[in-house]
């Protein structure tokens, strides 16, 4: 069994430094030591929004994402990795911060403990209802390969007009990035109809416990994501 809470960056430094460490040691287990979403000046960032997944009893950190809202001091990890092959990153995310709340899903890790249990799949449906809870008006997120389809489903769009057709050489050269795009959190309308309801489900109900299926067996997920701001307000 494990468990998952958000909170912000800044309200948790020492849960901030057990997901990096978490983070770093699976990207060296796949031969990747720069990827911008893994620096760490987002400890001190205070619109970032932090997700961990531990064992039910906290004693191990094995997984998590982030979620970044534009502002002024703090780059995008997108805009950071991007703007090396195509600095139009740049136009598009001031495009979509102008008078509205952007930013973006990233960071998403697992330990190889509980590959193919289902987290990861998660985790994307947490973020994104964790994005609309905190009233973003649009979210972006790069990705590999092999998470496309999966951020499809969840309701996000290739952005084609950046890069060659929305795909980059990132990390490394011989690996392949793909960017994306929800533009409505609030409606979803090109997500799955099924994943759509189930993350509004979360929506209403940020505290709960499932079972989450993924290739190599089933996991139960204790879960909690009410953002003390959002507590406050109840």
């Amino acid at each position: 069994m494990l468990k998952i809470r958000a909170f912000k960056a800044t309200d948790d430094l020492e849960s901030c430094k057990r997901f990096a460490e978490g983070h770093a040691n699976v990207l060296r287990d796949y031969g990747v030591t720069k990827v911008t979403s893994s620096k760490n000046d987002w400890f001190y960032n205070p619109d970032v929004y932090v997700v961990l997944v531990e064992t039910i009893d906290g004693s191990e950190v094995v997984g998590g994402e982030r979620i970044h809202l534009v502002n002024k001091k703090f780059p995008l990890p997108i805009e950071e990795a991007v703007s090396i092959v195509d600095k139009r990153i740049y136009d598009l995310v001031a495009r979509y911060s102008d008078n509205q709340i952007t930013g973006e899903l990233c960071g998403l890790w697992n330990a190889k403990l509980i590959a193919g249990r289902g987290v990861s799949w998660f985790l994307t449906k947490l973020g994104v209802a964790i994005a609309n809870m905190i009233s973003m008006d649009s979210l972006f997120v790069l990705c590999a390969p092999y998470t496309v389809e999966m951020c499809q489903k969840a309701g996000f769009e290739i952005e084609t007009s950046i890069g060659d057709h929305g795909t980059f050489n990132y990390p490394k050269l011989d690996l392949i990035a793909t960017a994306l795009l929800i533009k409505d959190p609030e409606t979803l309308g090109y997500a799955d109809n099924s994943v759509r309801e189930e993350i509004f489900n979360y929506i209403r109900n940020p505290l709960g416990t499932i079972i989450e299926a993924g290739p190599k067996g089933d996991t139960e997920i204790e879960y909690n994501i009410l953002l003390p701001k959002l507590q406050k307000q109840l």
